[in-house]
């Protein structure tokens, strides 16, 4: 499982989130109204976001990971599946940035080298 997770989604992102919050409730052997129950909201709304309609909060996903018993990160890290990369790419941006702008050019000009 991935650790962490992109703060946009698209609607796709946000079927597959509601699918993954649907099969972790019934593996869990619970009903919307159970959970709906545990936080504090209506059985449509867990509806909502189990059809992709509507996404959790991050609040929201906090008190649902207490309810299933798991980590926050093993919830919304099986969203993003490339994290390693915007990992990675946000190390190499910090970097970048402290570079001053002639160093910024001779990086380019590396950079286009190795990609082409």
């Amino acid at each position: 499982m991935k650790n962490n997770m992109e703060l946009t989604h698209t609607v796709d992102d946000n079927y597959a989130y509601g699918e993954m919050i649907k099969r972790l409730r019934i593996e869990n052997g619970l009903t919307q109204l159970q959970v709906a129950k545990e936080l504090n909201v209506t059985p449509g709304y867990i509806c909502n976001v189990e059809n992709g309609r509507t996404s959790m909060s991050l609040r929201m996903l906090m008190y649902y990971a207490k309810v299933l018993n798991r980590s926050l990160d093993s919830l919304v890290g099986e969203l993003d599946p490339d994290y390693a990369e915007t990992s990675i790419d946000r190390e190499i941006l910090e970097e970048v940035s402290k570079l001053d702008v002639q160093s910024k050019k001779k990086l380019l000009k590396t950079l286009k080298v190795w990609t082409n």
